[in-house]
C-alpha cells in the first residue's frame, strides 16, 4: 500500500476543499481520488471526511489526523532538496507560461534544460488564462507585469523590448509614422487580454516619461500570433514582443518603426516587456524551481 500517496491525496483534498479540485491539482480522476480516500479510511479504521453530494467536512478524527500529517509531504520535499545537493534536483516540475512566451522562448529552451537536469520531469502549461498555482499544481509561472497579483511572490528575471512594426506593403500604401502621435492615423492591430478583456496599451517612454499612444484599432485579437500574421500580410501596425517580431524583421516581412533613423533613440522608446517568475509561497522555491529560474535567467 502506498500510504504516503494516500496521505498526500487526503491532504490535497482538504487544502483544495473538494475531491474534484484535488483531482485537477493531482492530475487524477475524481473517482481515483475518492477511492484513495476510502482506502486510507479503511487502513486507519476511522472516517476522515463526512461527504455528501453537496458538501464535505472533516470529522473530528479527520481534523486530528490532518493536523498530524499535513507537514509530511513538505518535510519529504525538504529532505529531497537536501539530497539533491549531491544528486541534482529530482522530481516533477510544472511550469505555466503565456502561450506566446511558452511557444517562442520556453519550449526551445526545454531540451537544454532537460539535458542539464535529467532528474527533473517537466510539464509545461501554455495558456493566456490566469492559472491557480495551488489548485492546478503549478510550481512556477512565468508572467508579464499585467498578470501579477498579491497572492504570488514575483521575481523579475528579464526585460525584453516591444517592437512596433508593419509590412513594407502597408507602409508603402499608408505611409510611415514618424512619431507615436501619428499612430492615430494608422490601422493599429491591438491585443486584447483574454482574461479581462483589456487592450494591451501601446506605451512609449518619451524624454523619460511614459506616454500612452492614441490608437485607431483596425483589428483586435486575443491571439498575438494572429496579430503578427495580419501585420505580416499588410493589415496594419503591430506592437510585438521582440522574440516574435525580430525574426519577421530580419527576414524582411516586417519593418521596424520609430528607429533611430526616424527620431533620436534616446528621446523615444517603447516600454519594455518585464518578465517575472512567480511562486505561490516562499516554501515553493524548491531546488527544481530554483534550477529552472536560474537556467532561464542565464538563457535570456
Amino acid at each position: 500500500m502506498d500510504l504516503l500517496g494516500l496521505m498526500s491525496n487526503f491532504i490535497r483534498v482538504v487544502e483544495n476543499g473538494s475531491i474534484a479540485a484535488a483531482a485537477r491539482a493531482k492530475g487524477m480522476s475524481p473517482a481515483a481520488v475518492s477511492q484513495s480516500l476510502s482506502r486510507l479510511e479503511a487502513h486507519l479504521g476511522v472516517r476522515l471526511l463526512s461527504r455528501t453530494t453537496r458538501s464535505m467536512t472533516l470529522t473530528e478524527s479527520g481534523q486530528r489526523y490532518f493536523e498530524k500529517v499535513r507537514h509530511i509531504p513538505h518535510d519529504i520535499d525538504l529532505a529531497s532538496q537536501a539530497a539533491a545537493i549531491e544528486t541534482g534536483p529530482q522530481g516533477p516540475l510544472c511550469i505555466a507560461t503565456t502561450a506566446a512566451f511558452g511557444r517562442y522562448v520556453i519550449a526551445p529552451l526545454m531540451p537544454a534544460f532537460k539535458a542539464s537536469f535529467p532528474g527533473i520531469d517537466i510539464e509545461l502549461v501554455s495558456t493566456d488564462r490566469n492559472v491557480d498555482h495551488r489548485l492546478e499544481g503549478v510550481d512556477v509561472s512565468i508572467r508579464i507585469e499585467a498578470q501579477l497579483n498579491d497572492r504570488l511572490i514575483a521575481r523579475k528575471i528579464a526585460s525584453l523590448p516591444f517592437l512596433f512594426c508593419a509590412a513594407p506593403a502597408y507602409l508603402e500604401r499608408a505611409g510611415t509614422p514618424r512619431t507615436p502621435e501619428e499612430l492615430s492615423q494608422h490601422a493599429c492591430l491591438v491585443f486584447r487580454y483574454p482574461t479581462d478583456g483589456r487592450f494591451l496599451p501601446w506605451e512609449f517612454i518619451i524624454d523619460g516619461h511614459p506616454v500612452h499612444a492614441k490608437l485607431n484599432p483596425a483589428f483586435v485579437s486575443d491571439d498575438i500570433d494572429i496579430i503578427a500574421k495580419i501585420a505580416e500580410n499588410g493589415g496594419g501596425i503591430a506592437r510585438l514582443a521582440s522574440f516574435i517580431a525580430q525574426p519577421l524583421i530580419d527576414s524582411g516581412r516586417l519593418t521596424a518603426l520609430f528607429s533611430s533613423d526616424h527620431r533620436d533613440a534616446s528621446d523615444v522608446a517603447s516600454s519594455p516587456m518585464n518578465i517575472y517568475a512567480c511562486v505561490n509561497e516562499r516554501s515553493a522555491l524548491n531546488s527544481r524551481v530554483r534550477a529552472f529560474i536560474a537556467f532561464l535567467e542565464a538563457a535570456m
